[in-house]
């Protein structure tokens, strides 16, 4: 992480959501479609915003879509955590548009670590999620948030289906941000952008 970023937030390492097959509702438990992307956690400060992979590597291939997402930002300085994700012309997920460089970049928060001098990982989830709320309202171009849902996991899972999204991810409304919390991704079986996935990676390795 570049000096100026580390001297004045904290580096954190993400929650990295555990495979689950069942699918369940639940009333302590909120429920995220599960987008398809890139990991990413956005650092903003007066100097400058930056992407980070969740292995804490600087993500420059997308400096781009960290100035646009500064510009729209209103603060003084936060820590998101979210997707990295790629848009074709009807607003669908591409993934396959975000590993050839095609497509509109958006950044699409889930979490909100840090804002403004405060450190709101030891909150519930559930008031970062307000916090969220009130910091991004709407989608509002290179910047959006991604929805969540109470207590319905099997409707939203199935939604995820009908919309060919990659799944839902499941977390407790009243946990922490911390090393110890578990969060759930339930795949979507049937997702069509799955296919040739193992191939892609190993040809990268």
């Amino acid at each position: 992480m570049p000096s100026h970023l580390r001297s004045a937030l904290p580096a954190i390492a993400p929650i990295v959501p555990t495979l689950k097959t069942d699918v369940f509702n639940h009333p302590a438990w909120l429920f995220e479609p599960k987008y398809d992307g890139f990991r990413g956690l956005l650092y903003f400060t007066r100097s400058g915003c930056s992407l980070y992979s969740k292995r804490g590597n600087l993500m420059s291939r997308f400096a781009g879509l960290a100035r646009q997402v500064a510009a729209e930002l209103g603060v003084r300085e936060l820590i998101l955590d979210g997707e990295i994700v790629s848009l074709d012309d009807e607003g669908r997920i591409d993934f396959w548009g975000l590993m050839r460089g095609q497509g509109t970049l958006a950044y699409t928060a889930f979490d909100l670590l840090w804002l403004n001098g405060q450190d709101l990982r030891t909150k519930p989830l559930s008031r970062r999620k307000l916090r969220l709320d009130k910091l991004i309202p709407a989608s509002v171009g290179a910047l959006n948030r991604i929805p969540c849902f109470e207590a319905e996991g099997r409707e939203l899972f199935e939604a995820a289906c009908r919309l060919d999204l990659e799944g839902i991810v499941a977390k407790r409304k009243d946990d922490p941000y911390a090393p110890e919390t578990a969060w759930y991704k339930i795949k979507n079986p049937t997702y069509t952008q799955a296919e040739g996935r193992a191939e892609l990676f190993e040809r990268q390795r």
